[in-house]
């Protein structure tokens, strides 16, 4: 659908839980007023309990939504479709509304992680630590899968194959020099928390990337660039996502 030639008012908006920090509804809007999209909208839809994700398909006008914590993963069985490499992933924030009205769930996180991880890697960036276990680390998990990179997810319930946090020894550290950080501890307002590892064992040789953007440099973060790690946030992930996000809508 073509922006320029549909005079009718299309509505999106992001999908979530106490999401009225979120980065999407701003990021839209400014991008609306920049680029005069007069017939778009975009609007937070806070959802308090997982049984009422069908609702937001209800509103009248909506042609695409975002999705983020904690029901990335929650809302796939109430779409109608997926793109393939969402049911790879297992995870969807990006939803769009076809021209019958049935539902399609994409995803642009691992793009937006991809894209953004990209320029700071070297040589001996060859594996990866993964904290946290949702829908955001399946994305990254992908993304990092695609670079030829090989990880480890970190979980403090761990299924097979995944590490404790117990399990973070020295060499662990040594051994996977990319850690990234999908757990939502130390987003505004609780800047102060921050995940359990060995923080000491981070070195100049460490990327720590996390997909937290408020605050920009998290305790997380702070921790490594104390180390003297490599530090990113998760503002230009979120950027490239919400990009493709639209490229999806607009096509």
């Amino acid at each position: 659908m073509n922006t320029e030639t549909n005079n009718l008012t299309r509505k999106f908006g992001l999908i979530g839980k106490n999401i009225s920090y979120s980065f999407s509804q701003t990021y839209f809007t400014e991008k609306f007023n920049r680029e005069s999209i007069t017939n778009a909208t975009y609007e937070n839809f806070d959802i308090p309990i997982e049984d009422q994700l069908k609702s937001v398909f209800n509103t009248e006008g909506l042609a695409g939504a975002n999705v983020t914590i904690p029901y990335k993963e929650a809302i796939i069985p109430c779409l109608d479709k997926m793109n393939s490499k969402a049911v790879q992933i297992g995870a969807v924030n990006t939803i769009k509304v076809l021209k019958n009205g049935k539902t399609k769930g994409y995803n642009t996180d691992y793009y937006g992680f991809k894209k953004s991880l990209k320029p700071y890697l070297e040589k001996h960036h060859k594996s990866a630590l993964i904290l946290g276990t949702g829908g955001a680390s399946k994305a990254v998990a992908y993304a990092l899968d695609n670079l030829g990179i090989s990880f480890k997810m970190v979980s403090r319930n761990p299924e097979k194959g995944q590490l404790n946090y117990s399990d973070l020894t020295q060499k662990v550290i040594d051994d996977h020099k990319i850690i990234v950080n999908c757990t939502p501890l130390g987003t505004s307002p609780n800047v102060n928390a921050f995940p359990d590892i060995p923080y000491l064992h981070v070195t100049n040789a460490h990327i720590l990337y996390d997909l937290i953007y408020n605050p920009a440099e998290t305790k997380f973060l702070a921790k490594g660039k104390a180390q003297d790690a490599t530090i990113v946030n998760g503002l230009k992930m979120l950027e490239y996502q919400a990009e493709k996000a639209w490229e999806i809508w607009n096509r």
